[in-house]
């Protein structure tokens, strides 16, 4: 996968202390990736680089939204989102990213792309279950919520259908109490 320029942080002309990098996120960032779950992004990345003599700490922080089709009903919302993540990057003779929070790059090396962390955490800040928030307090009037409640196995009318239970049914209940 090609770098993006504006996520590579030349760490080694910067002197000791913290750094701050902003970015705002679109569309655009997600189809480099070839992600096609949002719809439109709205992101704000705040990423505090802290540069020390023998490593770096890098705090992410993201707030925004994301717009999504919910899973129910298909209807696109936006999802608020946050998410924060802390990175330790440590030097030594061999990239190595096996540890989630501790990256390790060779000596050599005078910068970083932030890039796919960026990525991940917009992506597992949104939940896994989608749903409109028209639907939880029910404010949400779309056909395929009509359709659903009709479908439903549990209606109004079929409760009361319910309850006249078929007499053969009763013998058989008989069996399980008698025990």
């Amino acid at each position: 996968m090609k770098r993006l320029k504006e996520f590579i942080i030349p760490f080694i002309g910067l002197k000791l202390g913290k750094h701050l990098f902003e970015y705002k996120i679109g569309k655009a960032f997600f189809e480099h990736f070839e992600y096609e779950e949002f719809n439109d992004t709205e992101v704000l990345v705040s990423v505090v680089l802290e540069k020390k003599t023998t490593l770096l700490e890098l705090h992410f922080n993201i707030s925004g939204h994301v717009n999504i089709n919910c899973d129910l009903t298909n209807e696109p919302y936006n999802q608020e989102i946050h998410n924060e993540f802390d990175l330790v990057v440590k030097f030594g003779n061999e990239y190595n990213d096996e540890n989630i929070d501790i990256l390790i790059i060779p000596h050599g090396e005078y910068e970083i792309s932030i890039q796919q962390y960026v990525y991940e955490l917009i992506v597992l800040a949104v939940p896994p279950k989608r749903i409109h928030p028209g639907v939880k307090d029910g404010t949400l009037n779309s056909d395929i919520l009509k359709r659903l409640e009709e479908l439903s196995p549990i209606d109004k009318e079929n409760k009361k259908e319910n309850k006249e239970i078929d007499p053969r049914w009763d013998s058989l209940k008989k069996l399980l109490t008698d025990k």
